[in-house]
């Protein structure tokens, strides 16, 4: 870890609390991740009973940003933090956001998979496209996680350039579904479903991107939200 801003104040009680804060959102992260890789597993194999139980899991991560949310509001009314440290609680309550919409793409890919579960033929379909779709928004999501764990911005602009590939996996395999229904109407049940599914991982590969944008504001204190990659990238090397 870095410890270029948690650690210098006076007060070791709310260095505590900032380091508390930050090792939380990692935990969230973690579940967030698991629940992910959980949905999938459910999705591709057709495992109802593995998809009904993210479902539920998913009031987990619910309560966890409730609890992380008052609790930077706490040190916020408590504390009265400047600078950095209150770069620091925006940009978490702004994660635990991002983390609980993923966490609901998880949701919603364990409830493509119940729908689908009674669809003829889906159980030996070997969702190639998906499991590669998913690959890569995991790596996303995690890498993001680590850079906001390392506290360093250096990665950044190679985590979100990666959001292209998703985009262009996306199109891909959104163009192959329209195929399968344009060869056999029977096919519309099963592909819509397949597409909702793609739609929630290709979003997780945004909330990825959104996580990193929030840790240049924490780092550099600056908002990138709105930049182009070339922009982005132009103020994480400081130019």
């Amino acid at each position: 870890m870095d410890n270029t801003h948690i650690g210098h104040h006076i007060s070791g009680q709310f260095n505590k609390e900032l380091e508390d804060i930050r090792n939380h959102v990692l935990t969230m992260g973690g579940l967030v991740e698991e629940q992910i890789e959980q949905a999938i597993k459910a999705f591709t194999t057709s495992d109802v009973e593995l998809a009904e139980r993210v479902i539920k899991q998913d009031n987990q991560i619910d309560a966890l940003e409730i609890t992380l949310d008052r609790e930077c509001m706490q040190i916020m009314a408590l504390r009265q933090p400047t600078a950095f440290d209150l770069r620091l609680l925006i940009t978490v309550l702004r994660i635990i956001n991002e983390l609980e919409r993923v966490g609901d793409m998880a949701e919603h890919v364990a409830k493509m998979t119940i729908h689908l579960s009674g669809i003829e033929g889906n159980k030996n379909e070997p969702y190639y496209e998906i499991k590669h779709i998913a690959d890569l928004v995991k790596a996303m999501l995690h890498d993001a996680l680590d850079a906001f764990a390392r506290m360093t911005v250096e990665q950044v602009p190679a985590i979100t350039g990666r959001d292209e590939n998703v985009d262009r996996e996306y199109a891909s395999i959104i163009r192959q579904q329209i195929t399968y229904m344009m060869e056999d109407p029977r096919n519309i049940t099963r592909t819509i479903n397949v597409l909702w599914t793609v739609r929630s991982l290709e979003r997780i590969g945004d909330h990825a991107c959104n996580i990193c944008e929030h840790l240049v504001y924490m780092i550099k204190g600056e908002d990138v939200r709105h930049l182009s990659h070339e922009d982005l990238e132009r103020k994480v090397k400081g130019e």
